[in-house]
């Protein structure tokens, strides 16, 4: 029998033998194994990136226009055919001014028309304020306030042309209704009416526009969407929470003319909607440069309005040929100002050329010895919040709905374009004009943005504005 301490002994030098020989059996880390042959790996080139814009490509379809298939589906009904004017009689001449009269009558072949000398005056019926005007057409007798504001109201004049300047001064609805001691519905009444006329006397005089450059933008308005008793706060915030009421501007920053103003929300559509008023207002064949801000809905927009259809040429000699590209007119110019934000605060301005060169906006921008900017809409916007009781900051004045904001909306839009003179646009007088009393002569001559543009010539007073009577159809304006 084999000792335990021997069984160990001869286990050790085993194990010994054992490492031994597999050190030499082992291949060594030194030994070098033929190595099949690869194919060398390419190189992989980083792509450079490059701050420059890329050229415009183009769409394959043109950006659709709610308005202009509107237009083009319903055509606006031109104008019956204007009649001879009427030969003077034998009577004692007219002392009374009629140019800017018109007969209201249907049926009336002069209906509509100025200054045929078919109107002749006849007096103050019953004593009252308004003179009566007598058709030789259609021997019909009307008003001179028929059409206006003032047309069946037996309150003073000059009480409404106060209440509604209030309102165009910035003073909410009821705050003027308690100053001049009137029922509120009477003066929203009034407002609702005015606005009606104001529209009109719009697209009566902002109509063929020459303009070099054009500002857009889009102010926030807040409206008075939950009532008590008619929808539940949370149906409110589903059905109001996607289409938040904006107010969309465009203004001509040379003549400060305010050529569009709409509510609705922030979408491509609208600012469709935007583009296609402001391209109605202008003459035919004007093309002026765009500015705004970062906003991507103004690109189809602008580009669907002043765009042409273009053939690109062929790549390769076979294959189809490239589809048509809806690309924008050689003279169109489009820069944005976009605005970088942190923490709702601007931390950067870039610029940025969308169409055109930017030695050819510079040009544009060089006659007023300007820059790429936005900030004289971004001023509109202070005098909107100023002046629009319904969109100002921190008030109890918000409208219920679009529409009572529309309507002091088109309030401003004449106040702002027509009767309100700007400190900007005064030119000196040739001669000092004296004053009346102590006081000193006057040497400014006011201007408003209409007469920078060159719709009108005088500076127009609120009462002016609501007592004139706007035709039905365009025609020669001598005011």
């Amino acid at each position: 029998m084999i000792p335990h301490h021997v069984y160990y002994q001869l286990a050790v030098i085993g194990f010994l033998w054992l490492c031994i020989m597999l050190h030499y059996t082992w291949p060594s880390r030194s030994a070098v194994s033929p190595q099949l042959p690869t194919e060398p790996v390419p190189t992989k080139f980083k792509r450079k990136r490059t701050s420059e814009p890329t050229p415009f490509e183009g769409l394959t379809q043109r950006p659709p226009c709610a308005a202009c298939e509107h237009d083009a589906h319903h055509p606006q009904p031109s104008a019956p055919r204007r009649p001879d004017p009427m030969p003077a009689t034998n009577r004692r001449p007219c002392t009374v001014d009629t140019s800017m009269h018109f007969c209201p009558h249907d049926g009336c072949d002069y209906r509509g028309w100025l200054g045929l000398g078919n109107l002749r005056a006849n007096g103050h019926p019953s004593g009252g304020p308004w003179r009566q005007f007598y058709c030789r057409s259609c021997q019909g007798y009307f008003l001179e306030t028929h059409g206006t504001i003032f047309h069946g109201k037996r309150l003073s004049v000059e009480l409404i042309v106060r209440v509604l300047a209030c309102l165009a001064e910035g003073l909410g609805i009821r705050a003027t209704a308690r100053v001049f001691e009137v029922d509120a519905n009477t003066v929203l009444q009034w407002l609702v009416e005015a606005a009606e006329q104001l529209r009109a006397f719009t697209r009566y005089f902002l109509c063929d526009v020459h303009v070099t450059q054009l500002q857009l933008d889009e102010l926030y308005a807040i409206l008075r969407g939950v009532r008590e008793g008619q929808i539940s706060e949370e149906q409110a915030l589903r059905l109001l929470e996607p289409a938040r009421p904006w107010v969309w501007t465009a203004i001509d920053p040379v003549s400060k003319l305010l050529l569009a103003i709409e509510v609705g929300p922030r979408t491509v559509a609208m600012a469709q909607r935007v583009v296609h008023q402001v391209v109605g207002v202008l003459a035919p064949g004007c093309m002026p440069a765009w500015f705004s801000d970062g906003f991507k809905g103004y690109l189809p927009a602008i580009l669907g309005h002043f765009g042409v259809w273009t053939h690109p040429e062929r790549r390769q000699d076979q294959g189809p040929r490239p589809k048509p590209r809806w690309m924008p007119l050689p003279q169109l110019l489009y820069a944005q100002v976009v605005k970088q934000y942190r923490r709702k605060r601007v931390v950067g301005v870039h610029h940025r050329v969308v169409f055109g060169t930017l030695e050819a906006v510079e040009h544009v921008l060089a006659a007023c010895g300007w820059k790429i900017n936005t900030s004289f809409i971004e001023r509109l916007n202070l005098d909107i919040r100023q002046r629009v009781a319904a969109v100002g900051r921190r008030v109890n004045t918000l409208c219920q709905g679009e529409a009572g904001l529309q309507h002091q909306l088109a309030l401003f839009h004449v106040y702002y374009n027509f009767v309100l003179a700007h400190g900007s646009l005064r030119q000196p007088l040739q001669v000092p004009a004296l004053t009346n009393g102590r006081g000193s002569a006057k040497v400014w001559q006011p201007c408003t943005p209409a007469m920078a543009a060159g719709l009108t010539d005088h500076v127009w007073r609120l009462q002016e504005v609501l007592l004139f009577r706007v035709p039905p159809w365009p025609q020669s304006r001598a005011v």
